[in-house]
């Protein structure tokens, strides 16, 4: 965590340590801002364990994997019209995909554990190469006057892989790895102060 000036305001950082289905043990890091004003309680670490708990138990991991996937879809869908009106990659397009994925994967899956920022890491990932792919068959589509599941049927997809990966660049890696990025970070429910002072007083 990057140093922060002293301020009045305090941050508390609690690490969660729970059971998964592989017998294995997964850290979950949650920092909270305890900043706290004249009216309103301190937070202590026992308080925010029981609310992640109760929200852990909210958490839908199929959903979280069906959203990603038609968030990849559309976004890929997006990259592509937006490439062949330009008739130019725009790189930047994986931000948006990765910030759109990301976002999907979190508001239906309201997960905070890592499995959910895998998940839309991925699907960000899979929405580039989609976006990619479509491109190409969209410029076939476009010159040569056919449908697009014409375009589909009339070119092997392993041919537009290869395409794809002799025009790699240094730069595509980089609006990839963004994207991946914005996948991971983006998926986890964010917990708020008030969220928890809710809950211990309810």
């Amino acid at each position: 965590m990057d140093n922060q000036k002293e301020t009045t305001n305090e941050v508390s950082e609690a690490t969660v340590t729970t059971s998964v289905n592989s017998g294995q043990e997964e850290v979950l890091e949650a920092t909270i801002d305890t900043s706290t004003t004249p009216n309103q309680p301190s937070l202590d670490p026992e308080t925010i364990r029981a609310y992640e708990e109760k929200i852990r138990a909210e958490q839908n991991l199929p959903m979280a994997i069906v959203a990603g996937l038609v968030a990849a879809l559309v976004s890929s869908a997006v990259w592509a019209l937006v490439t062949i009106k330009a008739e130019s990659q725009i790189g930047w397009m994986a931000v948006g995909v990765g910030f759109l994925v990301g976002y999907a994967v979190r508001y239906m899956g309201k997960g905070i554990d890592n499995t959910f920022g895998v998940i839309g890491a991925v699907f960000a990932l899979l929405g580039c190469v989609l976006g990619n792919i479509f491109s190409v068959y969209g410029f076939v589509t476009v010159e040569f006057d056919v449908t697009f599941m014409e375009s589909l049927s009339a070119i092997p997809l392993g041919e537009v892989i290869n395409v794809l990966i002799d025009d790699l660049s240094p730069y595509d890696f980089l609006f990839y790895g963004i994207a991946l990025y914005e996948g991971f970070k983006f998926s986890f429910r964010q917990i708020t102060q008030e969220e928890v002072i809710q809950n211990s007083q309810g």
